[in-house]
């Protein structure tokens, strides 16, 4: 599409994307022209093989990585027309993020790793502590709070990692192979844990997998090839916006 969406139930919108790394004849120009439209309350998968540029515009939805050309559009507003700390703060407040590798910081437990986001956007203590916990507590790991992160296994990990990326409530989730390195039962466990948090937050997510059971999960699956997305799949209704 070539014109701005104005149905109110869109949340996030790219208009004629474009990503190059390098200059001159050894320029990769990962896509050019992309567009995508992100409705409140879906589930996306995006998959395509490696070094398609999945991760790219991952990081590119999220504002962690600029595009080239072109617009990402958040209710709106074109969120790379504003300078780094108007940026970062829009990103800790509206985005959240898993990824493959958790990223948790391995000298705090449970407990500090997820109430970290709200330390940094200024919440007093006791708030994100409670936020935290509560968190915790609804995905399973009430037990777990005073752990330090090398005394969990993978699935717990990737839990608090999940439960970090929801402590501010964001308007859009974004999860970078978030069952990579898992094995199959504790995967199809987060899984079925993402559905349900979509489901009863109505959260956005957008999910970068090569997982084809976590992707015929999702309302819709794009595959990202030579540049372009196509949609492989649209059978589940998306629920009206939140």
């Amino acid at each position: 599409m070539n014109n701005e969406a104005k149905c109110s139930s869109v949340e996030v919108q790219t208009i004629g994307l474009s990503k190059t790394f390098g200059s001159g004849p050894n320029s990769i120009e990962l896509f050019d022209n992309l567009e995508l439209v992100i409705r409140s309350g879906e589930r996306i998968a995006i998959v395509g093989a490696s070094g398609a540029g999945k991760s790219t515009l991952l990081n590119i939805l999220g504002t962690l990585e600029r595009p080239t050309g072109g617009r990402v559009l958040y209710g709106g507003q074109d969120v790379f027309l504003w300078g780094e700390r108007e940026l970062a703060n829009f990103r800790n407040k509206t985005i959240g993020f898993v990824f493959q590798f958790h990223y948790l910081l391995p000298e705090f437990n449970a407990l500090e790793n997820v109430m970290m986001p709200g330390l940094i956007a200024g919440l007093p203590r006791a708030q994100a502590a409670s936020q935290a916990s509560e968190l915790l507590d609804r995905l399973g790991l009430s037990a777990r709070l005073k752990h330090r992160i090398g005394e969990l296994s993978g699935g717990e990990q990737q839990r608090v990692s999940v439960a970090r990326a929801l402590l501010l409530r964001p308007r859009l989730f974004l999860a970078d192979e978030p069952s990579g390195n898992l094995d199959g039962r504790t995967g199809r466990k987060l899984h079925e844990l993402l559905v349900s948090l979509n489901e009863e937050l109505g959260l956005t997510m957008v999910i970068v997998t090569h997982n084809r059971e976590l992707a015929s999960m999702m309302h819709r699956v794009l595959v990202l090839k030579d540049g372009h997305l196509r949609e492989e799949r649209f059978s589940k209704e998306v629920p009206p916006p939140v």
